[in-house]
């Protein structure tokens, strides 16, 4: 049976560098040195004031003719008064005649009393020999003395106070000059996050995966018994917003263990080794407190390829010190026990083979993003605090939703609640969480065009995206059309697809480009000239034709090939020249995209000629309404199709087990009149 490590309880654990480290001077001591130095700053005080009588120094009691004697011979330098006693020092010591031996004994100091009457005299006396004079008042108040005091000892306070923190600074670090060598993980034992695997919701499986990490730290003896290893370390890939993070989070909060956590770009620093310092200090402290989880955040920063530079040139010799480190943390020569390294990343295809491998990542989890389901749930996760009002239908929104990830989820909710409170609302209803869907995907709704002839252009080109979608099969359904501004665009159409799709068919694709060149072809075919509102547009369906031709292999005459750049490992053999392909190749790939551009192009001129008088219908109603909804532009197309034309179908129900969206065609619309403006001062 495999030995079991046993964890120290975190209140009394044997982790020495989490015990609170015991300060180079104990805090009384630090009162004590304080005291002593007042003290001796007092004593340093009335010392200069003359007024501690029991000197070292020897004085002689002279008597007052004697002291006035010596001033007039110039031989007194100082003179302090206080009272009726006057004392000071020699200019040259004083010698004091004995007649017992022919030498006498000298003294550099003197004392002597004057009568009080005799006072303003001695003053004027001591002025006239240019002696430094310093008189007692005897009415000076204590307080005034106190903040004299207390002045003069302000430099040495500040010292000492500088000393104690430099002190507790010194010891909080200890690692390494200025501490850069020790690891700025956060340790969590007690106190950890109050996310569970209840706060997370869309990524069943990637719950799964790390449930059994925790059950195996709550319970190891279960799995020891039949000779099993727990994995040593779990990558946690997908998109950004689909919820690593918090996943790691939810772990922390379910494990009853010691959980560290940082972000890799928190090892390297400007000095070389410090990163390496920093990984050896982390393990230190998870072995130390094993059975222990480690989360690193981001590890694309430390993790990447090593010698990416071209000959291994250009390529960061401290990350790779780092990354190197960490390989050797995780599975090195030295046995790793009972230490778990989950880490999170958006880039897995840029790490280190060496990195990847089982013992050190034994486990990729990806999280991909949710399907409607998952997006019901984080909803109602991210609702739970909401006051809802009995019209809002979450299952709707998760329908109205694909492509969102768990982050867009949790914005639209909190964005559905400011737009509630923003009205002054007591719930946050059905609406709030349409302007708030509008506001995320669209963005924020600006002034109305006030140029006819713009509203005119953007009305044609708006249409003409909209009666593409609507003709075209295989294609998402329009679900509105709108002519006000939304974010940097002059006006939307917006699509809402009726299923998930995560596989693309060449006649969708190409259907879609059509209807993204459907404004760019109404603007050729009902106006005078183009214009740049295409710019966007003709991006996009660019991209998506080089995307067909270089890595989708969707052209008979090249092949089902990838022309993109870089081997099985991604990286280009070449490094000084990342093309893998020859310039006759290269035209070819040119020409390639140049095609399906214009096939779908001439697609979409075709659609909007052969229905010109609907693609008129629209945009005069877009000019006059400025929104249509999806119903409305199906009973403008259906009133004006010709007879030999069916009518357009309108999708609904359910998918089909295959993935596919059934359709039911409906009985074609009585031809409507021209719709009412909703608006009539805008027309």
């Amino acid at each position: 049976m495999a030995h079991t490590p046993t964890r120290t309880p975190p209140e009394t654990g044997n982790d020495q560098e989490n015990k609170p480290q015991k300060p180079f001077l104990s805090g009384r001591m630090w009162w004590l040195i304080l005291a002593a130095m007042l003290v001796f700053n007092l004593i340093f005080y009335y010392t200069d004031l003359g007024m501690n009588k029991s000197v070292a120094s020897p004085q002689v009691t002279l008597p007052y003719s004697a002291f006035v004697t010596q001033v007039r011979a110039d031989n007194v330098t100082t003179a302090h008064l206080d009272g009726d006693t006057i004392t000071g020092d020699f200019k040259h010591p004083y010698k004091e005649s004995s007649k017992e031996s022919s030498g006498g004994k000298t003294y550099p100091r003197y004392t002597t009393t004057v009568v009080p009457e005799f006072l303003p005299a001695v003053g004027t006396l001591l002025d006239k020999h240019h002696v430094r004079t310093t008189i007692v008042n005897p009415t000076t108040p204590f307080w005034m003395t106190a903040l004299t005091i207390l002045l003069q000892g302000l430099p040495f306070l500040l010292l000492i106070g500088l000393l104690y923190f430099g002190s507790r600074s010194a010891q909080a670090q200890q690692q390494g000059m200025f501490g850069f060598g020790r690891s700025k993980a956060k340790m969590y034992t007690e106190e950890r996050p109050s996310t569970t695997f209840a706060d997370v919701a869309g990524v069943d499986s990637a719950k799964s995966e790390l449930s059994e990490i925790v059950n195996f730290l709550r319970d190891p003896t279960k799995y020891h018994r039949l000779g099993a290893r727990i994995p040593k370390g779990v990558l946690l890939t997908g998109p950004p917003g689909t919820g690593k993070t918090l996943l790691a989070r939810a772990v922390a909060g379910e494990a009853h263990a010691p959980f560290f956590s940082i972000s890799s770009s928190e090892f390297v620093e400007m000095f070389v080794g410090v990163g390496a310092s920093r990984v050896r200090d982390l393990f230190e402290r998870a072995k130390a407190a094993a059975p222990a989880i480690v989360f690193v955040d981001e590890i694309d920063a430390i993790g990447g390829r090593r010698g990416r530079g071209p000959g291994g040139f250009g390529s960061n010799d401290e990350r790779e010190q780092t990354l190197n480190q960490l390989l050797v943390s995780m599975d090195g020569f030295e046995p790793n026990e009972a230490v778990i390294i989950l880490a999170a990343t958006n880039r897995p295809d840029i790490l280190d083979p060496a990195l990847l491998r089982p013992g050190r990542f034994d486990r990729q989890v990806v999280l991909d993003l949710p399907d409607r389901r998952g997006r019901e749930a984080i909803l109602r996760i991210h609702s739970r605090q909401l006051p809802l009002a009995q019209d809002v239908d979450l299952a709707a929104l998760g329908r109205a939703t694909p492509g969102m990830s768990g982050a867009d989820l949790a914005n639209l909710a909190n964005e559905a609640a400011l737009t509630a409170a923003r009205n002054n609302a007591s719930e946050v209803t059905a609406a709030d969480f349409d302007q708030a869907l509008d506001r995320v995907t669209l963005g924020t709704e600006g002034a109305p065009l006030m140029d006819e002839e713009e509203r005119r252009i953007v009305a044609y080109h708006e249409g003409g995206h909209a009666l593409v979608a609507l003709v075209l099969p295989n294609v998402d359904p329009v679900h509105r059309v709108t002519i006000t501004p939304r974010g940097r665009s002059l006006g939307v159409t917006q699509f809402r697809p009726n299923e998930d799709r995560r596989n693309f068919r060449r006649d969708y694709l190409l259907n879609r480009m059509a209807v993204g060149l459907g404004g760019r072809a109404a603007e050729e075919v009902a106006c005078e000239e183009i214009t740049s509102g295409a710019q966007n547009d003709i991006q996009q369906v660019t991209a998506m034709a080089r995307a067909m031709v270089m890595e989708l292999g969707m052209v008979d005459d090249l092949g089902p090939i990838r022309w993109g750049e870089g081997g099985l490992d991604g990286e280009p053999a070449n490094p000084w020249d990342p093309r893998e392909y020859s310039d006759e190749t290269a035209r070819r790939i040119d020409a390639a995209v140049i095609g399906l551009v214009g096939e779908a192009h001439q697609r979409a001129i075709d659609v909007l000629r052969g229905n010109r008088a609907a693609l008129d219908a629209i945009a005069n109603a877009l000019v006059h309404e400025e929104s249509l909804t999806r119903e409305e532009l199906t009973a403008i197309v259906n009133a004006r199709r010709v007879p030999e034309q069916k009518p357009l179908p309108v999708p609904s129900g359910p998918p089909t087990p295959t993935g596919e969206t059934t359709a039911v065609v409906e009985p074609p619309l009585e031809p409507a009149p021209e719709p009412a403006p909703r608006n009539p001062g805008r027309g």
